[in-house]
């Protein structure tokens, strides 16, 4: 509840009514939500999302995570599930939920340190390859998930996904290393080029360093132009 005080007032954040308790329960009241991505795609007949409709969702995507790190928040757990659509007069609306792993980076402006040996807090398929390495998580890291959903939505699966193993710990070596070894090039497959040079753009980000949001939104603004498609907010389902 702090954390979504702290960022409300963007159009990606639902607005927040209320905290309380009644009884054992915790209470938190916000405005009602449409689908998230993940059920969004469940309903697709081929189960995955066209290349315009990840556009638009991508320039959102790129928005709501800039308002949250100029807030001096980072998400920790980007994935289809944290991302709902609007209902009626909000519909065409991405909102991002679920600040559970919600984490200040940033404290009277000076950057948190780059600790090593750090759990893997988030959603191991989107979690970032530094993430695996247990160094503590900063904003390249969430830039980096919202690159893997991306070609989730494109191609409805990863390379790393349905792992095989024995414990969870196993389960996360075995991502890490097929994500270590699976290059962009093989990761992007028949997804167009600036997907692959975003994930790549996330990736040589320095720990501390501010992503650079305009260019980014540029990388898919650029794509939709190149493919001639509008964003008027017509995605697939609709």
């Amino acid at each position: 509840y702090k954390v979504y005080k702290s960022i409300m007032g963007h159009p990606n954040i639902p607005y927040v009514h209320q905290f309380t308790r009644e009884g054992e329960y915790n209470i938190l009241i916000m405005d009602m939500l449409g689908p998230n991505l993940s059920s969004i795609m469940e309903a697709q007949s081929d189960g995955v999302l066209s290349v315009k409709t990840t556009l638009m969702l991508a320039m959102q995507m790129i928005d709501v995570m800039q308002h949250i790190h100029d807030k001096g928040f980072i998400h920790r757990d980007v994935k289809p599930e944290n991302f709902l659509m609007g209902v009626r007069n909000t519909a065409p609306v991405l909102y991002l939920i679920d600040m559970g792993l919600a984490k200040k980076y940033s404290h009277d402006n000076k950057h948190i340190f780059r600790k090593t040996n750090k759990p893997l807090i988030g959603t191991v398929r989107y979690a970032s390859i530094d993430t695996h390495r247990g160094i503590e998580q900063s904003r390249k890291d969430d830039m980096e998930s919202v690159g893997y959903m991306l070609v989730y939505l494109l191609r409805g699966a990863l390379p790393w996904q349905n792992v095989p193993a024995d414990t969870t710990q196993e389960k996360y070596d075995k991502i890490r290393i097929i994500k270590e070894s699976t290059t962009l090039e093989e990761l992007c497959e028949d997804v167009p080029e600036p997907f692959r040079a975003y994930i790549e753009t996330c990736r040589d980000l320095g720990f501390e360093e501010s992503p650079n949001y305009a260019a980014m939104r540029g990388l898919f603004s650029g794509l939709m132009s190149e493919l001639g498609v509008e964003y008027d907010n017509q995605y697939d389902w609709m």
